[in-house]
């Protein structure tokens, strides 16, 4: 008695092992744009929340030292002035700028305990410690460098005071200078153009003896000390912080290293290296003597595509987050009318920010 045949067994043939893989390939491309949208929601949220983490700082350090912390320390006006003291700039020692001064109100007492505020950043015991990488100042957004870098003067070698190579840790976050800049520019007596009326574009001369604080609209710059008082538009719409991707240039949480300069990392028509202050100061413009090819004064709110190393620069998709002077975290649109931004750059300008307008 013969066998029965075994039943055949039915498989995909090509065709459809080839639809069956088009249609996964169609979901993966429905899905990666959710995933990627919901991942950069969650590093957008976290971005914030560090903005934030350092305004509270600000407001604890401006309660027990009465005062902000500056822009950078610097004993430029001292007499007889430091040997140190760059022929340029008037930058000098000790160099430690804001995010250094707000280390001990962040947790951050290791490395506070690590530095002497009072000493050169460049002095042998810190330099180990200068190096260290802080997370908290660190966007997860940004795809620039993450790691320490070594500083280097306007034609890129390394700067050093007799030290060697000083290397410091990075930062994506930056302090507000207001609309005015003061880097290369405010050493000895010179004089700038300095537009005080960014509606009119008027200008005057202002003679500031390297003296930035006659210069500066905005909460930090060199050897300030403002006092929450003094932010007479209102802290609510008074920018104090903001992001800088490294993808742009670098920036510091140490300081200002005499000599040194910030290097962007693509150049634009009106991008270029820029003074040491530009290591952890932005402005917003316009200011005077920056102008764009068509001979106008330039305003540059977050991502304006000037690409400043002296502006804000964010890789978040629709705008760049900010601290505002009562610790509230906003997100900046990157079409931001020019006006309204530069006006929440200065602190006593007498502008006046609407509601809902940043």
């Amino acid at each position: 008695m013969s066998a029965l045949p075994l039943p055949r067994q039915r498989g995909f043939t090509l065709i459809e092992l080839l639809v069956v893989i088009a249609i996964i390939g169609v979901l993966i491309g429905l899905l990666l744009p959710a995933v990627q949208q919901t991942r950069e929601s969650a590093r957008g949220s976290q971005c914030a929340n560090q903005l934030r983490q350092i305004g509270l700082a600000l407001h604890s350090y401006e309660a027990a030292r009465q005062r902000l912390p500056p822009g950078y320390a610097s004993n430029s006006l001292a007499s007889p002035p430091p040997t140190d003291r760059d022929v340029s700039t008037w930058d000098a020692s000790p160099g430690w700028g804001w995010a250094a001064h707000l280390l001990p109100f962040l947790e951050e007492i290791v490395v506070a305990d690590g530095i002497a505020l009072d000493q050169p950043i460049w002095q042998p015991s810190s330099l180990s410690v200068v190096a260290t990488s802080i997370p908290l100042f660190l966007c997860p957004s940004s795809t620039g460098p993450r790691t320490p870098f070594v500083v280097t003067n306007q034609q890129g070698t390394s700067v050093s005071h007799g030290t060697g190579p000083i290397t410091v840790g990075r930062s994506h976050y930056v302090a507000n200078h207001g609309q005015e800049s003061c880097w290369g520019e405010c050493g000895a007596s010179g004089t700038g153009l300095i537009f005080t009326d960014i509606y009119a574009g008027t200008t005057i001369t202002v003679v500031h003896n390297g003296d930035v604080s006659k210069v500066a609209d905005g909460p930090f710059f060199r050897d300030s000390a403002v006092q929450f008082r003094q932010f007479t538009d209102g802290t609510t719409h008074t920018i104090c912080f903001g992001e800088h991707s490294s993808a742009l240039s670098e920036k510091t949480w140490v300081g200002v290293i005499p000599g040194a300069f910030t290097h962007p990392s693509f150049s634009t028509p009106e991008n270029g290296p820029d003074a040491a202050a530009t290591l952890v100061l932005v402005h917003a413009g316009p200011s005077g003597g920056e102008l764009d090819i068509t001979g106008d004064p330039i305003i540059h709110p977050v991502n304006f595509p000037t690409y400043h190393v002296g502006q804000m620069y964010s890789e978040h998709p629709s705008g760049g987050y900010v601290t505002m002077g009562d610790a509230s975290v906003k997100l900046i649109a990157n079409d931001i009318d020019l006006l309204v931004f530069a006006a929440a750059s200065s602190m006593s300008e007498g502008e006046v920010v609407l509601a809902g307008s940043l």
